[in-house]
Protein backbone atom coordinates (compact mmCIF):
# COMPACT_ATOMS: atom_id res chain seq x y z
CA UNK A 1 0.00 0.00 0.00
CA UNK A 2 1.51 3.30 -1.01
CA UNK A 3 0.76 6.60 0.66
CA UNK A 4 2.55 9.86 1.28
CA UNK A 5 4.04 9.91 4.75
CA UNK A 6 4.14 13.72 4.71
CA UNK A 7 0.46 13.95 3.77
CA UNK A 8 -0.60 11.52 6.53
CA UNK A 9 1.61 13.26 9.08
CA UNK A 10 0.18 16.68 8.17
CA UNK A 11 -3.37 15.36 8.31
CA UNK A 12 -2.94 13.86 11.78
CA UNK A 13 -1.23 17.03 13.02
CA UNK A 14 -4.39 18.93 12.10
CA UNK A 15 -6.52 16.38 13.96
CA UNK A 16 -4.35 16.01 17.06
CA UNK A 17 -6.20 18.51 19.20
CA UNK A 18 -9.11 17.78 21.51
CA UNK A 19 -10.91 21.01 20.56
CA UNK A 20 -10.68 20.24 16.83
CA UNK A 21 -11.97 16.73 17.35
CA UNK A 22 -14.89 18.11 19.37
CA UNK A 23 -15.69 20.51 16.52
CA UNK A 24 -15.61 17.65 14.00
CA UNK A 25 -17.87 15.62 16.26
CA UNK A 26 -20.31 18.57 16.50
CA UNK A 27 -20.39 18.76 12.70
CA UNK A 28 -21.10 15.04 12.39
CA UNK A 29 -24.82 15.74 12.25
CA UNK A 30 -24.45 18.18 9.37
CA UNK A 31 -23.90 21.86 8.76
CA UNK A 32 -23.85 24.16 11.80
CA UNK A 33 -23.49 27.86 12.49
CA UNK A 34 -20.66 29.07 14.71
CA UNK A 35 -23.10 29.66 17.58
CA UNK A 36 -24.36 26.07 17.28
CA UNK A 37 -20.77 24.80 17.28
CA UNK A 38 -20.03 26.84 20.41
CA UNK A 39 -23.12 25.45 22.12
CA UNK A 40 -22.30 21.83 21.25
CA UNK A 41 -18.59 21.99 22.12
CA UNK A 42 -18.60 24.37 25.08
CA UNK A 43 -15.55 26.13 23.63
CA UNK A 44 -15.01 29.87 24.09
CA UNK A 45 -15.64 31.84 20.90
CA UNK A 46 -12.02 32.91 20.36
CA UNK A 47 -10.69 29.35 20.78
CA UNK A 48 -13.36 27.91 18.49
CA UNK A 49 -12.61 30.54 15.83
CA UNK A 50 -8.90 29.70 15.99
CA UNK A 51 -9.53 25.97 15.51
CA UNK A 52 -12.21 26.50 12.85
CA UNK A 53 -9.69 28.55 10.85
CA UNK A 54 -7.06 25.81 11.11
CA UNK A 55 -9.56 23.14 10.01
CA UNK A 56 -10.82 25.33 7.15
CA UNK A 57 -7.32 26.20 5.90
CA UNK A 58 -6.36 22.51 6.02
CA UNK A 59 -9.34 21.71 3.79
CA UNK A 60 -11.13 19.64 6.43
CA UNK A 61 -14.04 22.09 6.71
CA UNK A 62 -15.96 24.17 4.21
CA UNK A 63 -17.51 27.49 5.24
CA UNK A 64 -20.34 29.52 3.79
CA UNK A 65 -21.36 33.02 4.83
CA UNK A 66 -25.09 33.74 4.86
CA UNK A 67 -25.75 37.29 5.93
CA UNK A 68 -24.08 37.86 9.29
CA UNK A 69 -23.68 34.13 9.98
CA UNK A 70 -21.00 31.65 8.93
CA UNK A 71 -21.97 28.00 8.53
CA UNK A 72 -19.45 25.17 8.62
CA UNK A 73 -19.66 21.63 7.30
CA UNK A 74 -17.23 18.77 6.76
CA UNK A 75 -15.58 19.13 3.36
CA UNK A 76 -15.62 15.34 3.08
CA UNK A 77 -18.36 13.65 5.15
CA UNK A 78 -16.54 10.31 4.99
CA UNK A 79 -14.02 11.78 7.47
CA UNK A 80 -16.40 10.65 10.21
CA UNK A 81 -15.94 7.04 9.06
CA UNK A 82 -12.18 7.42 9.39
CA UNK A 83 -12.48 8.92 12.88
CA UNK A 84 -14.83 6.13 13.97
CA UNK A 85 -12.41 3.52 12.61
CA UNK A 86 -9.51 5.17 14.47
CA UNK A 87 -11.56 5.19 17.69
CA UNK A 88 -12.45 1.51 17.31
CA UNK A 89 -8.83 0.64 16.61
CA UNK A 90 -7.62 2.59 19.66
CA UNK A 91 -10.29 0.93 21.83
CA UNK A 92 -9.30 -2.52 20.62
CA UNK A 93 -5.66 -1.77 21.37
CA UNK A 94 -6.51 -0.88 24.97
CA UNK A 95 -8.66 -3.99 25.44
CA UNK A 96 -6.26 -6.67 26.74
CA UNK A 97 -8.58 -9.46 25.52
CA UNK A 98 -8.67 -8.13 21.96
CA UNK A 99 -5.02 -7.21 21.51
CA UNK A 100 -1.56 -8.55 22.17
CA UNK A 101 -0.62 -5.42 24.09
CA UNK A 102 0.48 -5.87 27.65
CA UNK A 103 -2.42 -5.78 30.16
CA UNK A 104 -0.79 -2.77 31.85
CA UNK A 105 -0.65 -0.76 28.61
CA UNK A 106 -2.62 2.49 28.57
CA UNK A 107 -2.78 4.99 25.73
CA UNK A 108 -1.29 8.36 26.72
CA UNK A 109 -3.64 11.35 26.48
CA UNK A 110 -4.18 12.34 22.84
CA UNK A 111 -2.51 15.77 23.10
CA UNK A 112 0.54 14.29 24.84
CA UNK A 113 0.80 11.55 22.24
CA UNK A 114 0.73 14.16 19.45
CA UNK A 115 3.46 16.18 21.17
CA UNK A 116 5.54 13.03 21.55
CA UNK A 117 5.14 12.16 17.88
CA UNK A 118 5.82 15.76 16.80
CA UNK A 119 9.10 15.79 18.72
CA UNK A 120 10.45 12.69 17.01
CA UNK A 121 13.51 13.30 14.88
CA UNK A 122 14.12 11.56 11.60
Amino acid sequence: MGFSLAAVQGFFKVLCDDSRLRILQALGGGERSVSEILERTGLPQTLASFHLRILREAGVLAAERRGPFVYYRLAEPSLLNLLEACAKYAESMSDPKASKASPDFQWPPWARMCRMMGNRRR
